[in-house]
């Protein structure tokens, strides 16, 4: 969704939707279908916990294929789905999303190879000290890009993964009794959203059980939207659950999962946004409620829009956006959103009159929220400089590099030479450092504060004329008449970005060609004469996967695909050459971490491409054309199950619910299912479509069903208090504003078998909630919790901000801070994986400064950013 740690600000406010989820536990209900979104599967099976130093990744695609398979049994022993298992792999995406997957492989692509460079000369490094390490192996599964639709590694997990369902139904007793659905990378659409509109066109057919129970595994935040926007109230999510980094955990221990219910997440919501002053005559209706939570939420971010400047997640954009909407709620009028009126002209399923009131008033808040910002980032600056000037000489130390070039052949030779006899535990062990300290080195490389760019900001948000100078940085435009006219322009294309997303979570694709040109968003009070747009999308269709290939991978990845279309990423006189530039600007400015910057890659004209790519489809041989094609899901089903006679006599192509436990569509044989069924004695499978003709999505809960008893009431509904309000932080969830910036710069400088995992947070928050405040005391929202800690405890976790307090002296030279932080650049040496040019004569003689990154440097970066906060944008 795009919405970062979504998922933790969610169960830090109502903590009574999750629950432990694992095969040695019984869920609290009994589910009949279990829905995969198989991305969130195959990537941490393809590259399972890269930080983790103790486990070796996969190095073919059949040792990942059997990663999946493992992974899948476990889900499915834990929710034993009594009905259907649907399966669905991520196919062309709409063009709305294919820019950010565009960003992400070009990036993804120059980390690689700056990682492997560093890699390189670290192992040289090691060989002259006469460190033996496991050599790099042949790697199938080395560019991570290749999951992607059309390339190779998808059409053999396509074919695997029917292997393996064949495999199931014929041993496991889970899989014998329930109906299996596939869809794989040859049928477009993100595979989140593949399912919802299978569970859309279900409820829409007349012997739909209205209380049939869903467990949607996947980790994206939008998934929990997208489970709220079903109106379905038996709905779960379930969530894989990394251990934190303090956390000890062994290297084959079992992994844990959360199972979040939709249901207590709608009670919440329900007491949350009651409307306490409604419109005179106004019935409130808690499912149009619910409709309209979901749309402004996408102001704090998704998939296809950038955030608002002044909505950010960690500034708890989303209680500000509640807050706003339940206080004006009166005066907008009524709902914002009714989905029943999607597929009428001019998008009239969203007042926009209504919208544009709202996101206003949430414009009003903006320069106090710049303002808190800026001196949030002075003190924090303040402190950084202090702590950089007290821990100096480590800092340098721990940036030292070796100069690996200028050691001759020789010495390297004759130390590998007296290193003979190495057992392989010691291999091992040199392996584990070499790793440690690549991590290290990525990380350390990505940290802006250590160049000098971190003190860049331009557009100083909150102070005078800062519009004028976000036009003119972000848009390149200047002067009050050209901003005005160019203000007009974001502001319609992203109102239409709204339309599309809302239609996308609701309805289904409005629009396969759709996308948002611009790098950067308006500010929330630019929405000036938004009621004045009108969008009818243009339905269009989706790119095939060798095009898709061509929009989103970079030259490096241009292997995966046929050499015809290759040469057109390769070969300069191609007429699209210049979509794929090997270098890109990106704009780190006032951002922390490198890898924040928002890459200005060039979007892919999709006319000039598809020019080029017409040509070339008659050329492919019978295996690419396969691999470009466009498929629909397949159904499997035991020979002994009840739909598989029905299925056999095909007297209709048309589900027969009553024998298909309630699920409806429409089913064919085609050649290659004929083919495959001849040899298979346990397992048969058709092609399979869901029901046509369905009416538009009804935003209601379905006649019949039974609402699970309250557990959720007035007094579990924490009290909010804006941060901008905030005159303390109550918790360490606020102290901590970016847990991905928490993640990069507080781990960096720890010890080597530091967890990079995106969850980790949580457990160190929940220790530290525990112990900081009195447990009758809410932790959430208000003031109240850190004023009735104790002083010392609250000194002793390192008080608020990026500075840990740990004895750092007071007295220092505060005079000149301000001179010092216009002008400072701290660490204005050479980068270490240059040619060895970061050796300095201070440790000429050192031949162990390698391991001050993971000794000295620990303690001084610690210190600067142990109880980290507010820490993404700088």
């Amino acid at each position: 969704m795009g919405v970062p740690v979504f998922y933790r600000w969610l169960i830090k406010k109502y903590p009574k939707i999750i629950e432990d989820a694992n095969t040695n536990t019984t869920p609290t209900v009994e589910y009949d279908h279990l829905y995969l979104d198989m991305n969130s599967i195959i990537h941490p099976c393809f590259h399972p916990n890269d930080d983790n130093i103790y486990t070796s990744p996969p190095t073919t695609f059949v040792e990942v294929f059997a990663n999946i398979f493992d992974y899948v049994d476990h889900l499915v022993a834990i929710v034993k789905p009594r009905k259907l298992l649907y399966m669905a792999i991520d196919g062309v995406a709409p063009r709305g999303k294919m820019n950010q997957q565009r960003i992400r492989r070009f990036q993804t692509a120059k980390d690689d190879q700056m990682r492997e460079a560093v890699e390189d000369r670290l192992r040289k490094h090691f060989e002259m000290e006469g460190k033996q390490v496991v050599p790099k192996q042949e790697c199938e599964v080395s560019d991570s890009n290749i999951i992607t639709p059309g390339t190779e590694f998808m059409h053999q997990l396509s074919k695997a993964l029917k292997a393996y369902i064949s495999s199931r139904m014929s041993s496991d007793p889970l899989w014998k009794d329930i109906m299996v659905i596939l869809s794989d990378s040859n049928v477009p659409g993100e595979g989140e959203h593949k399912i919802m509109s299978f569970i859309r066109k279900q409820r829409e057919l007349p012997d739909y059980d209205p209380n049939t129970v869903h467990c949607l595994y996947g980790s994206d935040a939008d998934l929990i939207m997208l489970g709220l926007s079903s109106h379905e109230p038996h709905f779960s999510i379930l969530r894989e659950d990394p251990p934190s980094y303090y956390d000890f955990v062994e290297p084959n221990a079992p992994k844990r999962f959360k199972l979040l219910h939709i249901w207590l997440l709608r009670e919440y919501l329900e007491l949350d946004m009651k409307i306490q002053d409604p419109p005179k005559n106004f019935i409130v209706d808690f499912e149009r409620i619910l409709d309209d939570f979901i749309f402004i939420c996408f102001f704090a971010g998704n998939d296809f829009l950038p955030q608002l400047p002044s909505l950010d997640i960690y500034d708890g954009a989303i209680d500000l956006l509640m807050t706003v909407y339940k206080k004006e709620f009166h005066k907008l009028g009524g709902y914002i959103v009714d989905i029943n009126k999607i597929g009428e002209k001019h998008s009239a399923f969203v007042k926009l009159s209504r919208v544009e009131e709202f996101i206003l008033m949430v414009g009003t808040y903006e320069e106090k929220i710049f303002n808190k910002r800026s001196a949030i980032r002075e003190k924090n600056l303040r402190k950084l400089i202090i702590d950089h000037e007290n821990s100096k000489q480590e800092e340098q130390d721990a940036w030292n590099f070796i100069d690996i070039e200028n050691g001759s052949s020789s010495e390297c030779a004759l130390r590998i030479k007296n290193a003979c006899h190495v057992s392989d535990e010691e291999i091992l062990k040199n392996t584990k450092d070499l790793k440690s300290l690549l991590k290290k080195c990525i990380r350390a490389n990505g940290d802006l504060f250590t160049s000098g760019d971190f003190l860049n900001d331009k557009i100083k948000l909150g102070t005078v004329g800062f519009k004028e100078r976000y036009y003119k940085e972000k848009f390149s435009v200047d002067g009050s008449t050209n901003i005005e006219l160019k203000r007009k322009e974001v502001v319609q294309k992203y109102t239409e970005g709204l339309l599309w997303v809302l239609e996308y979570y609701f309805s289904g694709v409005a629009s396969w060609t759709w996308f948002y040109p611009f790098y950067y968003s308006p500010f929330a009070s630019d929405f000036k004469g938004m009621d004045q747009v009108r969008v009818n999308f243009e339905k269009g269709v989706p790119f095939l996967p060798f095009d898709q290939l061509l929009s989103v991978l970079p030259q490096r990845s241009a292997y995966v695909l046929p050499k015809a279309y290759a040469q057109l990423m390769l070969d300069e006189e191609s007429k699209i050459f210049d979509l794929f530039p090997l270098q890109f600007e990106v704009d780190i400015e006032g951002k922390r971490f490198r890898w924040m910057g928002v890459c200005k890659l060039p979007y892919m004209d999709e006319r000039r491409l598809l020019a080029e790519t017409r040509q070339l489809i008659n050329g492919l041989s019978e295996h690419e054309a396969m691999r470009n094609s466009v498929e629909v899901d397949t159904l499997f089903v035991s020979k002994s199950h009840k739909l598989t006679e029905k299925i056999c006599s095909l007297s209709s192509n048309k589900l027969d619910t009553s024998v298909s436990d309630g699920i409806g569509g429409i089913i064919s044989l085609c050649p290659k299912c004929v083919e495959d069924n001849k040899h298979q004695d346990f397992f048969f499978c058709v092609k399979y479509e869901p029901p046509a003709n369905c009416k538009s999505h009804d935003q209601h809960l379905l006649f019949g069903v039974k609402l699970p008893d309250k557990t959720i009431f007035e007094n579990d509904i924490m009290e909010t208090v804006l941060w901008h309000e905030r005159q303390q932080y109550s918790n360490r969830f606020e102290r901590s504003y970016n847990q991905d910036s928490w993640r990069s710069s507080n781990r960096e400088a720890s010890t080597s078998n530091m967890s990079y995992n995106q969850d980790s947070w949580r457990s160190s928050n929940r220790e530290a909630s525990t112990s900081q405040f009195p447990p009758n005391r809410i932790s959430f929202g208000g003031s109240s919790s850190s004023q009735s800690a104790p002083p010392e405890v609250i000194h002793k976790v390192a008080g608020v901000g990026w500075g840990s307090g740990r004895g750092k002296s007071e007295g220092n030279n505060h005079e000149n801070l301000n001179d010092r932080m216009s002008s400072f650049s701290p660490f204005h040496r050479q980068q270490p994986y240059g040619g060895g040019q970061g050796r300095t004569q201070q440790n000429s003689n050192n031949e162990n400064s390698w391991r001050h990154v993971s000794s000295n440097s620990s303690n001084s970066s610690r210190s600067q950013w142990s109880e980290s906060k507010d820490t993404s944008r700088w």
